[in-house]
Order: structure tokens, then sequence, then C-alpha cells
């Protein structure tokens, strides 16, 4: 049996930054794995590193949009898939996922990363909505359209 030192495990703690336009246009980016998980920003956060840090750096590194992204002042709480539990210390069973955005004018080019996405695009609320594969996405997303674009 391998043991993994502490300072190899992945921290339980990322962030997720939505990428939105003024007129109501959602980045969303396609996971190169699995296949056909769309998502916005996400990354989990390095030995010592601020949620703003890591949201600023993700975002650059994902997009190539160099933008200081808002926290939006709350966070979620979920559970690690089985899948990537090995990347964690034994145990942890939750992660905490910060929660920030990004207005800008209009879309913009942007730039994948090729390990971590392999296509990208701007959608309408309802689009981006029904295209997101995790629901803490979705529930990001309408917390921000509420306060950003109230009906």
């Amino acid at each position: 049996m391998t043991t993994v030192a502490a300072a190899q495990w992945k921290r339980p703690e990322s962030i997720l930054v939505l990428v939105a336009t003024v007129n109501d246009r959602y980045l969303l980016m396609e996971r190169v794995s699995p296949v056909g998980f769309w998502q916005s920003v996400t990354g989990s956060l390095e030995t010592d590193e601020s949620p703003a840090h890591a949201a600023h750096r993700e975002l650059v590194e994902e997009t190539g949009i160099d933008a200081l992204p808002v926290d939006l002042g709350y966070y979620t709480d979920f559970p690690i898939r089985d899948e990537w539990r090995h990347r964690y210390a034994p145990d942890v069973t939750s992660n905490r996922e910060h929660v920030f955005a990004v207005t800008l004018p209009s879309e913009v080019p942007v730039e994948l990363s090729p390990l971590e996405h392999r296509n990208f695009c701007w959608l309408s609320y309802r689009d981006a909505r029904q295209q997101m594969s995790s629901p803490t996405n979705r529930a990001a997303l309408d917390a921000y359209r509420k306060t950003a674009h109230p009906v």
C-alpha cells in the first residue's frame, strides 16, 4: 500500500468563476474528462492561497481572460465525487466551493487550456443553465443573475 504525504493531498477548497457579459451571455467550457461535462471556470486552491487569488489565477489559466473576479460572498459545500476521492486525504469527503463572477462588456476570445477543456461557448442564461453539468454551477448562475439582471 502506498502512503501519500499530507503535502501531496489536494486541498478540499475550490473556486467557481462565472464569466458573464453585460448583455446576459455566459461562458461555458467542456472539460476534457469527463466528455460532455460543461462548467464555468473552476479550480482548487493551492496551499496558502486565498480564494480571491485562486479565482484570478484560474480565470487566466483556463481562459486567458485577465480580469479581477468579484467575490459573490458565499460558498457551497458538496460531496467529492468517487472518481476524484483518491486526490484527497482519506478522511476528506466534501469540498468547499467559493463563488466569484466577472462581468465583461461583451464576449471576448477565449484561450482554453487544452489539458483541461476541449471546447467553449457563450450562451444565453436559459441555454447556459440547461448546458451546465454541475448543480452548484446552476445555483451560482441563478444567484448571480438575480443580482446582475433582476427580472
